[in-house]
């Protein structure tokens, strides 16, 4: 692993406890530029993990509570008469920070939740014509409650498509869940922490990410697990180009990670669940059940 992200990932995992694998594809999201889904039951953890990260990385931090009630204007912002002026302001919304937790976003209705489509996928917004550009960077962290929890509004897919990865963190085993009841606040703890990566820093990172290399066998390979998901009845439709770029993005970040400058096909396999599950529909909701065809029946090129 890169030493500059040992300290950010050791730091996080002293506020999140039993969660290595998880922090790991939260953190290879980030550096993907991507988007981040967190589906779980309440409680375990998912607004904690989102506000660690904003301050391990020095962002500007606003956490949105999706309700049912709550209109895109609540989120983007508004034009506002100004009467002194005798004219028309914009005023940003919460969405104008550099990480936004989209707090259990499907409690919110379908019109409320487009509201994120242009500025997840363009990092910008466009209210009454004029378009105002996001902060850089830019990252949503959305949490969503199991679709079977009462208040719920099902994500269409065009929304689900727009997260880089989906990730579950599930309960604590029973040593992590002690040092939980025996331990202080996690929120004190988080105040305590120290930025441990510049939004510089993880600009230059996000760089080197994108100039790892991938070979013309890998891409084979790639290509194939795409081939399998269009052409399989295990599932209802296949993987998108956008969703076949997201997991190359993805298994290049997760290489950086490892300390290495080729990507290989265990890096696609790494990634595969969290890319991949929330885009296919088969008669399984569990991403790694989900991608398990895939898995068993292409070979490595």
């Amino acid at each position: 692993m890169e030493n500059v992200l040992k300290p950010l990932l050791d730091s996080a995992n002293s506020i999140i406890l039993g969660k290595e694998q998880q922090l790991k594809l939260a953190v290879c999201c980030l550096l993907a530029k991507g988007h981040l889904l967190i589906e779980d039951i309440p409680g375990v953890g998912k607004t904690t993990l989102s506000h660690t990260l904003a301050r391990l990385l020095g962002l500007n931090y606003q956490r949105i509570q999706f309700t049912s009630d709550i209109l895109p204007a609540d989120i983007i912002g508004a034009s506002i008469f100004d009467v002194e002026n005798a004219r028309f302001e914009f005023h940003p919304g919460p969405l104008f920070n550099q990480m936004i937790l989209a707090d259990e976003i499907n409690r919110s209705t379908p019109k409320a939740q487009s509201a994120l489509l242009e500025a997840m996928e363009e990092h910008q917004v466009t209210v009454e014509g004029k378009t105002y550009d996001l902060p850089r960077p830019f990252f949503v962290i959305a949490t969503q409650n199991p679709s079977h929890q009462i208040g719920t509004f099902p994500l269409p897919e065009s929304q689900l498509d727009r997260f880089l990865m989906r990730i579950e963190l599930g309960y604590p085993d029973k040593r992590a869940e002690r040092k939980l009841l025996v331990g202080r606040h996690r929120y004190s703890l988080i105040e305590e922490l120290s930025v441990q990566l510049e939004p510089k820093q993880l600009a230059n990172i996000q760089q080197q990410v994108t100039e790892v290399h991938a070979s013309s066998a890998l891409l084979d390979y790639l290509q194939d697990l795409i081939a399998y998901t269009r052409e399989s009845t295990d599932y209802h439709c296949g993987l998108s180009p956008r969703a076949g770029l997201a997991l190359l993005t993805a298994a290049k970040a997760w290489t950086y990670m490892d300390g290495r400058n080729a990507v290989l096909p265990d890096d696609i396999q790494a990634v595969l669940p969290s890319v991949a599950g929330h885009r296919l529909r088969s008669g399984s909701t569990d991403s790694d059940s989900i991608v398990a065809p895939l898995l068993n029946n292409v070979a490595v090129s």
